[in-house]
């Protein structure tokens, strides 16, 4: 069986120094050893900051998409004492790509929703890539409304490229179900803490990612659409979608200063997937620090800032050249334009 290396480009330098420091240590009885060892692993730690520290946009989008990066699941296990998985929509069937369920976090009991894109192939095309259909918004709504009439907080993991756009999720309406899910989530009297964990993009992140409060870790991304998609519409091929993540403005160094995310949740040094303990460790104590102060915000104002806090993304100011009487001409003022 083929062994796919998972390694990628950029991180060469980060293994070849870590198999240098590996053989070192097999022979740390040698005089000397010790020493070189040390030096080594400041050698490592420095490469690993100067490597994550400039990544390009698309290189986020690869480490977003790791195939070892921490999924729903693992979160599920690792930030949670306990959870009981809730299936169905009730209408059409039980979609994989979108779990939800009941967690208790400390001495906080939570609704839990969140993408599943799999791991192995089988998994995956059961989860469908992450990708959900009409039922998987169906079912998230229907479990956050049920998480509302209890006043229970909802605790939201992004990590899809997109709802599923082929022609029986449309046959079934993922447009209209997620439109129903931003306006919902508008309007639920209870906190929301929304998490992108990996990947976010299209309308298939944003259908669970109103919130009250919207993080991301420091290497996923938030778009509303995919750099493939975006250089297949722009520039008719794939071949610049490095080009199109740049254009995009989606990593955590831009979204906080255009208000689309309040919160950049730091990854563990040289990304999530390498130590998925630390990264869960740091997801609880911000999920433990907002779920403590939603929850003492009364149901109006929480609900009054939520919205205003979509509604003021976009705004900007324009400053307008003053135009005294006497540029106007005659014409302009006999045909009623407006100074």
């Amino acid at each position: 069986m083929a062994v796919i290396d998972q390694r990628l480009t950029f991180e060469r330098p980060i293994f070849e120094l870590e198999s240098r420091l590996e053989k070192l240590k097999k022979d740390a009885s040698s005089p000397g050893i010790k020493e070189e060892i040390q030096r080594l692993r400041r050698s490592l730690i420095d490469l690993k900051k100067k490597i994550f520290n400039s990544l390009l946009p698309w290189e986020t989008v690869e480490v977003a998409r790791h195939p070892d990066r921490p999924q729903t699941v693992d979160y599920l296990e690792l930030v949670f004492e306990e959870f009981v998985e809730l299936h169905g929509d009730k209408s059409f069937g039980d979609d994989r790509a979108i779990r939800t369920g009941w967690a208790k976090l400390d001495e906080y009991k939570v609704m839990v929703v969140g993408h599943q894109k799999g791991r192995n192939v089988k998994e995956r095309r059961l989860c469908n890539f992450g990708c959900a259909h009409p039922e998987g918004y169906r079912k998230a709504l229907g479990k956050m409304r049920l998480a509302a009439k209890f006043g229970l907080p909802i605790v939201c993991f992004i990590d899809t490229p997109g709802a599923f756009p082929g022609i029986a999720s449309e046959e079934r309406g993922v447009a209209q179900i997620i439109a129903e899910c931003l306006f919902e989530m508008s309007i639920l009297p209870t906190p929301i803490i929304c998490i992108v964990i990996g990947e976010g993009g299209s309308g298939g992140a944003l259908g669970i990612g109103v919130g009250d409060r919207v993080a991301m870790l420091e290497h996923s991304y938030y778009s509303v659409i995919s750099p493939e998609g975006c250089a297949g519409i722009l520039w008719k091929s794939h071949e610049f979608k490095d080009k199109a993540a740049a254009a995009l403005k989606m990593t955590s160094r831009d979204l906080p200063g255009f208000g689309v995310v309040e919160d950049v949740i730091e990854e563990p040094l040289g990304g999530a997937h390498r130590d998925h303990q630390l990264m869960a460790s740091r997801i609880k104590h911000y999920l433990r620090t907002q779920i403590r102060e939603l929850t003492k915000i009364p149901t109006s104002e929480l609900l009054e800032n939520r919205y205003q806090r979509f509604r003021q993304m976009g705004v900007f100011l324009e400053q307008l050249e003053a135009v005294t009487v006497t540029e106007v001409t005659a014409a302009e003022l006999g045909e009623g334009r407006k100074i």
